[in-house]
């Protein structure tokens, strides 16, 4: 049901009400009138017959009669003279007034007054006077009928002239109802002109207002998804790019270790070999050739130190623990005056490539950092397995972090590093530590479980 029928209504209900009330004070008023007139022309009559059918009676009933037929119809009152035995002698005439016509019974028994009857005994017979309400009656139908007319078309026209303003009133609503169906329906781009009145004005604008916080959230939402997919794709992007340098550092790795280290070996044997020969016949070649085996060595030494930073083979051959191990103990003999504490909790674990290579390059650069960046003279590298994925945490004893170090150019390894923890759906954190220190977290999510071939007997 509509507003507007509502309000048309309701309106029509208290009219209603309204013109019952006043048809109950009408009748009431009718039943008053009626019943004063009645009465009182029944007092009249009967006071007037008391004092003159008495001069007639005493000349006999026929003077009686005479006299009554010659005064005729007394208004609101029947006449009606009996003899000795009963018998009718007059009855009052009809009432020429609105003649063949009286009122419903209904009606007549809502408003006449209850029936009065004067007797008056003379010698010959008896005289009665009854009250007649029926013209009375019939008078205040009339007048009822009239008001109920009146009342009728007032109804009507009242309550079209209220439907009429109502709708005009709400037709700014109509359009206020629009304007959400199209908003419902996926148009963003509605407005409302401004509207008569002041409920439905205040209402235009806020519609207004609505929509254009409406505009803003979802430019904010699509930005916000246009740069989670862009972030998304970084993402993945900054994995294929990590997954091929490391690919690339691996290969560097094998080939020098494989090749190189070979080359190396191969050169520092034959310069022994030489200086050997040397030894007697040219003193300056011997020299020149043990020269060369030192390099050699040398040259050997370093590139055993460089193949670890470019791939851990070890994490390839023995796991991530044994790798954290070794170096742990490379760092020992290049650094003796520092003191690194390691514990592995890993309970078995079996880590992904990925993951075990990202916790390796997170201690690898957060040793390096420490050393280099913190002067620390004790680190501690805790490794374990816990329910809620996979911790590795370093504490080192050094200066910490600066105010800004985030806003500083470099630290470029933290970031790369923070962006592949975050791309395994991890969680990286480097804070400053009491009294002096950095803490070092990365949180790994709990390796996926593989499932099990089972061989057959």
């Amino acid at each position: 049901m509509s507003l507007r029928l509502k309000i048309h209504l309701i309106v029509g209900l208290l009219t209603l009400l309204f013109l019952f009330v006043m048809m109950g004070l009408e009748v009431r008023s009718m039943r008053a009138s009626v019943n004063e007139e009645v009465v009182a022309a029944n007092r009249v009559a009967s006071q007037f017959l008391n004092r003159t059918v008495w001069r007639y009676a005493a000349q006999g009933t026929p003077a009686v009669l005479a006299f009554l037929q010659g005064m005729g119809r007394v208004r609101s009152n029947d006449i009606t003279l009996l003899d000795r035995q009963g018998a009718v002698l007059y009855a009052s005439p009809p009432s020429p007034y609105k003649p063949g016509r009286d009122a419903p019974d209904w009606f007549d028994a809502l408003v006449a007054p209850p029936p009065a009857v004067q007797s008056l005994d003379l010698p010959d017979g008896q005289l009665k006077v009854q009250a007649n309400a029926s013209r009375a009656v019939l008078d205040a139908w009339d007048e009822a009928i009239t008001l109920v007319f009146g009342a009728v078309v007032m109804l009507v026209v009242l309550n079209g002239l209220v439907y009429w303003l109502v709708g005009r009133t709400l037709r700014p609503f109509g359009q206020i109802v629009a304007a959400l169906n199209q908003l419902e329906g996926g148009r963003f781009d509605v407005s409302l002109p401004p509207l008569p009145g002041a409920e439905a004005g205040t209402i235009g604008k806020a519609f207004n207002r609505m929509v254009g916080m409406l505009q803003g959230h979802i430019e904010t939402e699509r930005r916000a998804v246009r740069a989670e997919l862009q972030l998304s794709e970084s993402r993945e992007l900054t994995r294929w790019v990590d997954h091929q340098i490391e690919q690339e550092r691996h290969l560097i790795a094998r080939e020098l270790h494989d090749e190189l280290g070979q080359s190396v070996t191969a050169m520092r044997s034959m310069a022994l070999s030489i200086a050997q020969r040397m030894r007697t016949l040219d003193p300056q070649a011997e020299q020149a050739a043990r020269l060369i085996a030192d390099e050699s060595s040398r040259l050997y030494d370093a590139m055993h130190g460089i193949i670890p930073r470019l791939a851990p083979l070890v994490l390839d051959n023995f796991g991530l623990a044994e790798a954290l191990a070794d170096l742990a103990e490379r760092t020992r003999r290049s650094q003796p005056g520092v003191q690194i504490e390691l514990q592995s909790e890993m309970d078995g674990v079996q880590l992904g490539s990925e993951a075990a290579l990202a916790l390796y390059r997170a201690a690898q650069e957060g040793l390096t950092n420490a050393l280099r960046h913190g002067q620390a003279q004790r680190v501690g590298v805790r490794l374990r397995a816990a329910a809620d994925g996979i911790l590795l945490e370093l504490v080192d004893d050094g200066v910490g972090l600066s105010p800004d170090w985030d806003d500083k150019k470099g630290h470029h390894g933290l970031r790369w590093l923070a962006e592949r923890v975050q791309g395994l759906g991890g969680s990286f954190e480097l804070v400053s530590i009491a009294p002096r220190g950095v803490r070092l977290t990365v949180r790994l999510p709990p390796p996926t479980p593989q499932p099990t071939e089972v061989t057959p007997a």
